[in-house]
This record gives C-alpha cells, structure tokens and sequence, in this order.
C-alpha cells in the first residue's frame, strides 16, 4: 500500500512550540483522512528547529465508493417539509427520488445516493492546504508582500517549502500538487543551512531521513537528544567530571539544533563561591548549557560547563565555546553581585524600623532587614487580602498555634513563618523566582537560624504538585499547613474559589497539599476548626479592607462590636482562644476564664462564641466540602474504593487521618464473609426503612421492648445494645476495626429478623417498632460508616 511523506519547512520553529506542533500536525491531516473514507496503518510525526514533517505508512489509494439511502417525507407532506428533505439529500429536484411504501406509514420519498470514490492524491491536495491555514499555532506571523492582503497565509515563522509524495514502495511516488500563497509543493527540501544549502531531491520517507542525514541533520528529537546527552556523558568523563543531568533542559536543547556537536566551555573557580542553584540557573536560562561536577566530589560544581553547538566549526569549536564562556563569565558577574548583595545591609535601613518592631524582626540580620522591607513597601497579596507583610503575621500567628498539634516549637515555628517569604525580596530570587524558598533556606542559614526553621522556607511551600515530595520536619509541617490553610480560608472569604477548569490562585493544589501533609505525616488534626482560625482572621483582613456592610454580606460575620475591636482574629489571639480551639473546639473555648477585661468577657462568653461558630459556620462547610472532593482524589488515587470513601465521608468528617483510617479498616473487615454478611443485612434494613420513610410511615421514637413478639427480635435488640456500647467505646479509641468486629456479631441477628419476622405487621404500633429496630440497626453501623451507600 501507498506511503506519504509531508514536510513543512519554515525559517524557525520555537523549541517549546515543535512538539505540540508535529502532534498537531498528525492528528489533523489523519482525522482529515480518515474522514475522508480512507485508511492507514501507521503514522509518526517528526520535527527540527526548521522543520515539520510526517510519515503515513500503508494509505489507502482510494477512498470506497458509498451508497446510502436518505428517508425523507411522507409524499403528502407540505412543501416546506419536502423542500428540506431536498436540501439534506442534495437534490435539485423532487423528481431525482424515489417513493417507497409502507404498509403502516404509507408512501414516502427516498433519496438513493452514489457517492464515487476518490483518489487519495485528490484528498490529500485538498486537505494540506486547510491544515495549513487552519494550524493552531500558538502565535503566528505573515511576511512579505503577500502579508498585505487580507486572509494572507500565517505561519509561526515565514513557510519556506512544502514537501509532499505519495505512493508504494515498489514504484516510482508521485507529487502530491498543491499551492498555498505562491508555495507550490515539491520533492524538494534543504539540509543544513550552513552545512548543506542545495537543494536535495527526496523520493519517500526513507531516503528522505538519510539524505538529511548526509546534509547534517538529525531527523528524529529523541535521536538528537540521545546524542547530546551521550556525547556530554563522555566529553565530561573524559575530563574526570559528572555531567549534571538536566530531561528539561535536554528537551529544549534538542530543539535548538539540527546538527549538535556537543563542546565544553569554562569560568574562573572564584564564581564557585555562588550557590549552585543559582549558577546552575544562570548558565541554564542564559545559555541553554549544562553544569558539571567533579567526580566523587558530591555536589559541588566545577567551572566547566557543556554547551550544544549547531555547527561543526573548522577549530573544532574552540570560538563556541570561548564566546559562551565570556557570556557565563558577564552572567555569573551579576548573579555573584545579587548574592553578595543580599547578605549586605539595605540602604534604607532607617526607614524599617516600624515595621520591624511590629513582626519581631532583628534588623542586624539581612533576611530580618528584607521581611521588614517587604512589609514596609506594602507589597500587596490581593486587593481583599491585603499585602504580603499582613499575610505574614496572619500564617505566623496560625502557625503557632498548630505548632502543638504537629509537635513542632511554638517559638521556631513563628520565626519560621516570619521568615518564610523573607527571600521575595532579595536580588537572587527577583533575578530567578524559581529559587524563592531555596535561597530563603541559604540565607536562614548564613545568619545562624536554627536548622528547622531554614527548612521551612524552603519546605512550606511544598508539596507543589502530586509528584512533589511532603515536608517532614514539624517546623516546616506546621508552617506548610499555615500558609496553605490561610491561602484556602482567604479566598473563601471573599468567594473567589475555583470554578470548573479555572483555578487562577492553585487552590486545588493547595488543598490537595494539606491533604497530603496531614496523611503522610500522620497528624490529628481537625480541620474544622483550624479552618475557624484561618477564616477569622481573612475575614479580619477583609473587614480592615473593605467597606463593612458589604463583607457582612460576604459572610454573617461578627457583629458591629466585634469590628470596634482590632479584629476577630486578632481577639482570638490575644484571649488565647485560637490554641483552645484548636486543641478542644469551640465549647471548650467558650468556658474559658479570661482576663479582667469586661469587653472581652462579653465577648467571649459562650454565647458569642457559640454566634462566631454560627458566622463562620458556612465557610467552614463549604471549604471541607472542598478538602473533601481532593481528598477523595487522593484516595482514589491510593486504590481506595469510592465506594467506601463516601460511606464514610460526612459533611461534618474533618479528621482526614481519622476519614482514611476508616476506609482502610471498612476496606479489610468487608473481605471478610461476617463483613459481606453483615453488609448485606444491613444494606436489607436500610433499603426497607428508607422506603417506608418515602411513604411516610411512622417510625417509632425509640424501640419498646414491650412490644416484642418474636423472640428474633428479642436476640436483635439485645445484641444491638452490646454492639452500640462496644464499637462506641472502639471508636472513642480510634479502633476502627475493633469497632467493626463489635459490629460483626449483628450478622446472625439481623438475619434471624429478617428470616423470622414481617416487619410490616398488621399493628401498627408492632410495625412502628420494628422499623426503629431497623432505625438502631442503621445508627449502629453509621457510627463506624454509611452502609447504604457501599456496593454490593
């Protein structure tokens, strides 16, 4: 069968922009064939920095002839009904169809269509154009005269060439014609621009790749990349040095060079001093090289560095590289001056006092002097937020308070989360803002802070992804957590959540992130009510921003009294109340002995602690809603049965460690025969008393043993009774699967009911009974899950 070869060849082809663009390339001209009515067996896409191009092996020459039959009216339909039909199936008359019978409609008009095969070389002419025109680029341009016209042809970078044959290996391929703005194609493409100018005669695939091959290009991307990262491996070996692998950097690479010659430049041993990170970045953004290190010397850098020409220069390559080692040289210039920089004191030094004395910031330290700055200049987070020093305090005071619960230092985490977006400010991250976080963690360092909380400016803001690894060290857990919750809590508040696809500030990620925190670390922790904390004080940032009446509409908030106050959140802080509600929940907050501070007494009386439950109470339900749909996600991810996940998932469930906890042991006591067993009972006594509750059939209050009649249900009672005490006495020891083993001696009781006795008796008092039985049954194992929704 016939094969075809198209190659689109063009000034440029951004690196980034080749891939998507090959795929692109592929999946229109196969579906435009495809729905033409012809077939293929194999097709691949290959591109250069110059180049598109595509192979399909095995096209049919031909698409099949089709006939089809099109029914339209009745022939006594009105015209307007005929005059559509006519227009589906293409006729110009009435008389072109056909009338057929039938015994129940009666006569109606049909259309026979023959639609003859055509040629795939035809197709073809016709698609390519389109696709051309049509192609998704990202950006695109139009060049020379033609450009003034309008519909002129646009393309990434100026259309140079279209090649494009057809036909079977066994004879000659033919040209497949076509034009698009002056551009006819051809058998005809270039090699090297420099290498191999002259035009190059193709005939189909195979001798196209080794003809390009002869004129010094590399077809095939992964090819390329194989060859550019062996001959970096061995240029490096050869030189006693380990070649710092880079997938993205190789990536682009590949799509900067038709040709690589792979070469070796260098820089003084005094730049050396820069972190790594930073000279790696340098030399990866600036000149698309790679970095080395010497052998056995773990990470430190060397001074060398591996550079991908696109030319095989008559020195050997010795210009290419001195001229990009006097590019790294300028380059690693000013990042050694921004590194130098940043440990120096700021020259307006004077002028952050205030706000030093207001974070607890030491100004004789250089990550102290540029959290102080970037609270001074009032950088700002959102318009309702507020700027990025107020976020500051609002995650180190939360921090603080989670800091027992992680079992991390109060006082560590608070410097830490004082600390934490310290780096935004420096001249290394401005110049990389890839390296906010990692620089922050080398100038925590640099000034003696304790190891944790260097960690945590890193750390916080991870994990950035589900691959991303989860911090670990309580410090970075608790500031992590902070920094997330407060994110979550704000945006809520002032109701800019995700929408469908759209989810401009990550928040998603960020969920996803405290649900992993949480489970790989194991933490109790209940996020109904650190979500009260991180609401109240967003909901205080928002108040101090915006006009009164119109955030009392984002959310019954606190009253007028409570803004004559510095802040919801703020009170908590200075009552102590967020630790207790942290550690023990709103009630027990609300009878804490306060100060001598009659306001604050009436404030916090139990109840307005129980009207600030109530004001946050939408948000907090709506946000767990929202942990819960990622946390799901993530089970699933896990292998967890969805199923089981939304038997146990409650509106109210805010311990996650608790929720998985749950799913786990309901997971293993179901593979049991008393778990299937015991499911099924119950799934029997909940399907009944949910179909008598639908009918409105009255179901007593509470189950009179008096009322009893058969001695099953007798033996049900008693063994609910026994069952109730002791998985809720599990439960309370977080003993999931103890408390479904207490559960499990239902199962010979429940069949025995159903087995022995109508639930629906004559009486309606026994009947009424009976159903509050299946009501303890349900309430029962509703305690450990919602039987009803697992299947099976």
């Amino acid at each position: 069968m016939p094969d075809l070869l198209l190659e689109l060849r063009s000034e440029e082809i951004p690196a980034r922009m080749q891939r998507k663009a090959a795929g692109d390339l592929r999946k229109m001209l196969t579906d435009g064939l495809v729905e033409a009515g012809l077939t293929y067996e194999a097709a691949r896409d290959y591109w250069t920095p110059r180049r598109l191009a595509l192979d399909i092996r095995g096209l049919t020459a031909r698409s099949k002839d089709v006939s089809e039959e099109i029914k339209g009216p009745s022939t006594t339909a009105p015209e307007q009904a005929v005059q559509g039909f006519l227009r589906k199936a293409g006729l110009s008359s009435i008389a072109e169809a056909h009338v057929h019978s039938d015994p129940k409609k009666g006569d109606f008009y049909v259309a026979h269509i023959s639609k003859p095969g055509r040629a795939a070389e035809e197709i073809i002419a016709e698609l390519v154009p389109g696709i051309i025109r049509n192609f998704p680029w990202p950006k695109s341009m139009r060049w020379g005269p033609a450009s003034a016209r309008p519909g002129s042809l646009r393309w990434v970078r100026p259309l140079q060439s279209i090649l494009c044959t057809f036909g079977p290996e066994t004879e000659e391929p033919v040209v497949v014609d076509f034009e698009i703005d002056g551009i006819r194609s051809g058998n005809i493409t270039y090699g090297h621009r420099f290498h191999a100018p002259d035009a190059i005669t193709v005939r189909r695939f195979d001798d196209y790749v080794a003809k390009l091959e002869a004129g010094k290009v590399v077809l095939d991307a992964d090819r390329r990349k194989e060859i550019i990262l062996a001959d970096a491996r061995n240029l490096a070996f050869a030189n006693g040095l380990d070649l710092v692998e880079d997938d993205g950097l190789l990536e682009e690479v590949s799509g900067l060079v038709e040709w690589p010659v792979v070469l070796m430049g260098e820089f003084e041993e005094t730049f050396l001093a820069i972190p790594a990170e930073v000279i790696r970045l340098t030399i990866r953004a600036n000149q698309k090289c790679f970095v080395t290190r010497s052998q056995g010397v773990g990470d430190a850098l060397s001074n060398r560095f591996i550079l991908t020409a696109n030319i095989e220069a008559k020195d050997g390559g010795k210009e290419i590289a001195y001229g990009n080692g006097k590019v790294v040289r300028a380059r690693l210039s000013d990042a050694l001056y921004f590194w130098t920089t940043d440990q120096g004191d700021l020259p307006d030094l004077g002028e952050l006092a205030a706000s030093a004395k207001k974070i607890e910031l030491d100004l004789k330290k250089p990550l102290d002097q540029r959290m102080a700055r970037l609270d001074h200049l009032n950088v700002t987070f959102h318009a309702k937020l507020g700027t990025q020093g107020e976020r500051v305090e609002r995650i180190a005071r939360l921090a603080e308070e989670l800091a027992p619960i992680v079992g991390a230092d109060p006082m560590l985490a608070r410097r830490a989360a004082v600390l934490a977006k310290a780096d935004l400010t420096t001249e290394v991250v401005g110049e990389f803002p890839e390296l906010q976080g990692a620089m922050g963690r080398k100038y925590a360092l640099l000034q003696g802070e304790h190891p944790s909380v260097a960690a945590a400016a890193e750390e916080h803001y991870k994990p950035q992804g589900p691959s991303d690894h989860v911090p670990s060290d309580p410090v970075s857990v608790t500031v992590a957590l902070a920094d997330k919750l407060d994110t979550l809590a704000g945006f809520w508040a002032i109701d800019e959540k995700p929408t469908g696809s759209k989810d401009p500030y990550a928040l998603r990620r960020a969920a996803l992130g405290v649900v992993r925190i949480i489970l790989e670390n194991r933490i109790r922790l209940s996020l109904g009510v650190a979500i009260t904390a991180a609401v109240s004080s967003a909901l205080a940032s928002y108040e101090r921003l915006g006009d009164g009446a119109e955030s009392r509409g984002v959310v019954a908030m606190l009253d007028a009294r409570i803004r004559d106050y510095k802040g919801a959140s703020q009170l908590l802080s200075e009552a102590g109340l967020i630790s207790s509600l942290l550690k023990g929940g709103l009630a027990n907050a609300s009878s804490r002995t306060l100060g001598s501070d009659d306001q604050e007494r009436e404030f916090f009386d139990g109840q307005r602690m129980m009207e600030l439950e109530a004001s946050l109470s939408p948000f907090i339900a709506d946000l767990l809603a929202f942990f819960h749909d990622r946390l799901k996600v993530y089970l699933r991810d896990q292998g967890a049965r969805h199923d089981l996940i939304d038997a146990v998932i409650t509106p109210q469930s805010d311990d996650l460690l608790q929720i998985v906890r749950r799913v786990e042991a309901l997971g293993s006591f179901l593979d049991t025969e008393d778990g299937r067993n015991l499911l099924a009972g119950t799934k029997r006594a909940a399907n009944i008393l949910a179909a008598e509750e639908k009918k409105k059939t009255v179901v007593a209050d509470h189950v009179e043993p008096a009322l009893f009649r058969e001695d099953a249900e007798k033996s049900l009672f008693t063994a609910i009774i026994q069952a109730e005490k002791q998985a809720g006495e599990a439960i309370q020891n977080d003993d999931f699967s103890g408390a479904l083993l207490a559960l499990s001696v239902l199962r010979e009781p429940v069949d025995s009911f159903f087995e022995h006795v109508l639930v629906n008796d004559e009486d309606q008092a026994v009947r009424a009974n009976r159903l509050a039985l299946l009501a303890r049954i349900r309430a029962a194992t509703g305690q450990v899950a919602d039987f009803s929704k697992i299947a099976g």
